[in-house]
């Protein structure tokens, strides 16, 4: 137990490092936030002690706003021998992070008309032919590829066991032997074989070496300077094995993903992932897609079983405490990875780490919960609307054409409306005010005109009706 007791000495006493050089001027105003500086301080006590106590090597963070990473921070090491402390900058394989690599590439080809989501595999890779799992299932769509519903295994064979993972041609030839588990579109399955798939229709349409390809399409263009596919690098952060009974870790080799690439390959570090992330969140200007087409990627198409999660193109999802969350998760031999964005905020994290057991979705939940929730108010305080004591004129009761009843209710400088029907009055549909007498509804669900406007029609000093979207309701006195 002596080497385990020096280790997370040492842990303890490595310093957290924050990054960049330079900060832009508006990330520099979010991160000086008193609330965020509050927050960081919190994570960074709870993370210091997830390390301790569990004897992680090191753990590189961020969060990120819309176009920037306004905090990063290393904790423990690199390298636990070498005391090489962790950093923004330390890279590491960021496993199945790739899969949202291999989904844009995928929708930059359809935006030139090069495929469609809904294009049959055969279409592209004629030799794609495999046992279906029941007599009549319908051909796999690349669609279903990159949204877990293809019904294809997991792997492509014992990779994870023999870190020999296998080449393009091993990669096809494997095909023919192989049975679906499931029917497409029958359940979410996840599957690195379908993406491996993906990643050979990119190669075949386009015609470049997936690597190559990404390269030049993505990473180049984003300017994530230390991403890489499946090559060695002197900046890799050491990977361990989860941590054994007597407390010491395994150095694990590099392992190259090979025919898997597109699934699980790729190199990077929290200062390009940040990039990636913005562009993600950017809908105008330079990008490697469209706006539509980042739509779509983030759009759900398949969820889980117990539709708490699920994935649209590339990207996963994951419903927390009422809220929506994009990104994807990511293990490999000595590496786990984690990002994850709430698109409305406009706030994303990067967790990575260098072990297996480490749980980097629990960091990045924590991470969310703390500094990315204190840099979403930062970034965006909401501003008290101005209230006018006049509006509560408004309140009453409003019938429509079949005669189902609406209250407005007159809250604390709030209104709100409530029909009859209403399963519970904790469910609000507010009146946000506009100015002018005007207001935009605004609810927690997609259902009846929200998002438009509302209005009051008034007569000689009385109101009258209330205008909701294309429609109106007449006030009444009595009900």
């Amino acid at each position: 137990m002596l080497h385990r007791t020096i280790a997370l000495a040492l842990l303890l006493a490595t310093p957290a490092l924050a990054q960049p050089a330079t900060t832009p001027p508006a990330a520099a105003r979010i991160a000086d936030n008193p609330e965020v500086q509050a927050a960081a301080r919190l994570f960074s006590a709870w993370l210091d002690g997830q390390i301790a106590y569990r004897g992680l090597p090191g753990v590189a963070v961020g969060v990120v706003h819309d176009q920037q990473l306004v905090w990063s921070q290393g904790y423990g090491f690199a390298d636990i021998a070498a005391k090489t402390p962790m950093t923004a900058d330390t890279r590491f394989r960021i496993a199945s992070n790739s899969k949202l690599f291999a989904a844009i590439a995928i929708l930059q080809l359809r935006e030139q008309g090069k495929l469609r989501l809904d294009d049959p595999v055969e279409k592209h890779l004629p030799w794609f032919r495999m046992k279906p799992a029941g007599p009549d299932d319908g051909p796999i769509t690349i669609e279903q590829l990159l949204s877990h519903s293809s019904g294809l295994q997991r792997e492509a064979g014992d990779h994870w066991s023999s870190f020999k993972f296998p080449t393009e041609a091993e990669l096809k030839a494997l095909m023919a032997g192989r049975r679906a588990a499931y029917a497409p579109q029958t359940r979410w399955k996840y599957s690195n074989l379908a993406f491996a798939i993906a990643g050979l229709i990119v190669e075949q349409v386009s015609g470049k070496r997936w690597a190559d390809y990404v390269d030049a399409n993505i990473i180049k263009p984003l300017g994530m300077t230390a991403t890489s596919i499946d090559k060695p690098d002197p900046g890799l952060a050491t990977p361990y094995a989860s941590r054994k009974p007597d407390g010491t870790r395994r150095v694990l080799p590099f392992v190259d993903a090979k025919g898997m690439a597109a699934a699980t390959g790729m190199t990077s570090n929290v200062n390009d992932l940040a990039r990636f992330i913005s562009a993600q969140l950017r809908r105008s200007g330079p990008n490697v897609l469209t706006a539509g087409s980042w739509r779509e990627a983030l759009r759900v198409r398949s969820v889980d079983e117990d539709w708490e999660s699920g994935s649209g193109l590339g990207f996963d999802h994951e419903r927390l405490k009422g809220r929506t969350y994009v990104g994807h998760g990511g293990g490999y031999p000595g590496n786990t990875t984690m990002t994850l964005t709430q698109v409305d905020d406009k706030v994303g994290v990067i967790v990575l780490t260098n072990t297996n057991d480490s749980n980097p979705g629990d960091i990045a939940n924590q991470l969310m919960a703390t500094v990315g929730n204190a840099v979403a108010k930062a970034a965006n305080p909401k501003p008290t609307p101005a209230w006018d004591p006049a509006w509560a004129r408004f309140a009453g009761r409003y019938i429509g054409a079949s005669d189902g009843v609406t209250q407005v209710v007159l809250m604390n400088r709030q209104l709100v409306l409530l029909p009859a029907t209403a399963r519970a009055a904790e469910t609000r549909t507010v009146l946000e005010p506009l100015g002018d007498g005007r207001f935009r509804l605004a609810a927690p669900t997609g259902g009846g005109p929200v998002g438009e406007i509302v209005r009051f029609e008034e007569k000689d000093g009385k109101v009258t009706r209330m205008v909701m979207g294309d429609g109106w309701s007449d006030r009444i006195d009595a009900w």
